[in-house]
C-alpha cells in the first residue's frame, strides 16, 4: 500500500543556513537539490526550500488559546508519545522555540500539544499531536 505525500515549497534566504538547520535540527534527510533549491524528507513528507531572499516575509498572527499564532506555517501532526519524545529532544538541544511546548484545550474535545519553531528563513514550522485522532477534524 503506497501512502499519501505532503509536498510544501516555501522560500529561504541562504540554502546553506535552510541546510543546517533542517538536517542537523530537524533531523531532515536529502534529496535532489540544485544551487536554487534543496528538497528535504521530514517524516517521508517533501519540503522544497527555494533560494527566494524577497519572499521571505513575516507573517501575521492570529490568537488561539491565548498565543499569537503566525498565520503563515506548516508543520506535522505526530502521535503523542512521539510528540513528547521529539518536544523533549529539542529541549535538550536547548531550541530557541517560537512559541514553547504546551497542551492547548487541556481536558476538551480536540486537547493537543504543540510548539513552533522559527527557521533561519522566517518559516514557522508547527508540531502538534492530538490526544485522541478523531478530534483532529472534530467540530
Amino acid at each position: 500500500m503506497t501512502s499519501t505525500r505532503f509536498h510544501i515549497a516555501f522560500p529561504v534566504n541562504d540554502l546553506e543556513t535552510s541546510r543546517e538547520f533542517y538536517t542537523q535540527v530537524l533531523g531532515c534527510s536529502i534529496g535532489r537539490e540544485t544551487e536554487n533549491w534543496i528538497d528535504f524528507n521530514l517524516y517521508g513528507h517533501q519540503l522544497v526550500a527555494h533560494l527566494s531572499p524577497s519572499d521571505c516575509l513575516p507573517s501575521n498572527k492570529s490568537l488561539v488559546d491565548g498565543d499569537q499564532i503566525p498565520v503563515r506555517h506548516f508543520g506535522l501532526i505526530l502521535p503523542w508519545n512521539e510528540w513528547g519524545k521529539l518536544c523533549k529532544s529539542f529541549e535538550d538541544q536547548e531550541l530557541a522555540f517560537y512559541i514553547k511546548p504546551k497542551i492547548r484545550f487541556a481536558n476538551k474535545k480536540g486537547e493537543q500539544g504543540t510548539f513552533f519553531l522559527n527557521d533561519p528563513s522566517g518559516n514557522i514550522l508547527e508540531f502538534k499531536s492530538f490526544k485522541d485522532f478523531n478530534f483532529i477534524f472534530k467540530k
